[in-house]
């Protein structure tokens, strides 16, 4: 992918191919499924889509066997979505990525001494406090931000334009002469 062009538009086919896939495909053997990326041919006319399954060698070759036979629904709704000369035609291909980097996080824990283990162990607790501590006090602040907001509207003048609907200003300028 050289281009922008090519970027953009593997990066809008694998948006909709996913949500397609997440939210409009009913084909009971696909599931546990993501769309990893897309590489798109230069023409624009053809698209390879990685996906990602969970589950072991059968499930995986199921659900690309159930992505194949969906293609043609997947395509028409990449046509509808994305406004391009050309549907490229969609290729399903298993991303050995993930498996690749499990296996590498294996043999790096059979690899390295277990006395580590323990440290990075502590570490990983420390950080999932300070994760958590950082949530709680994103979550407080958006609730006194909503709190404000309200608290703005109930208190403010009706006729300011910044708090009024289209339709209100509408009204409010057919009353005037």
């Amino acid at each position: 992918m050289s281009s922008r062009r090519t970027a953009k538009v593997a990066e809008a086919v694998r948006e909709q191919v996913s949500t397609t896939i997440l939210f409009g495909l009913k084909d009971p053997r696909v599931k546990n499924v993501t769309v990893t990326r897309v590489e798109v041919s230069p023409d624009l006319r053809n698209a390879k889509v990685y996906v990602s399954v969970m589950g072991d060698e059968k499930a995986q070759r199921l659900t690309i066997k159930g992505l194949e036979s969906a293609r043609g629904f997947l395509q028409a709704k990449l046509a509808e979505r994305v406004k391009i000369r050309y549907t490229p035609i969609l290729q399903f291909q298993l991303d050995q990525g993930v498996k690749r980097s499990i296996e590498a996080s294996r043999l790096l824990r059979e690899v390295l001494p277990p006395s580590s283990e323990s440290d990075s162990d502590s570490l990983d607790e420390d950080m999932d406090t300070e994760l958590e501590d950082q949530l709680l006090d994103d979550d407080a602040s958006d609730a006194e931000r909503k709190d404000d907001q309200h608290a703005r509207i109930e208190s403010s003048d009706p006729s300011d334009p910044t708090l009024q609907t289209d339709a209100d200003q509408d009204q409010q300028a057919k009353r005037q002469p």
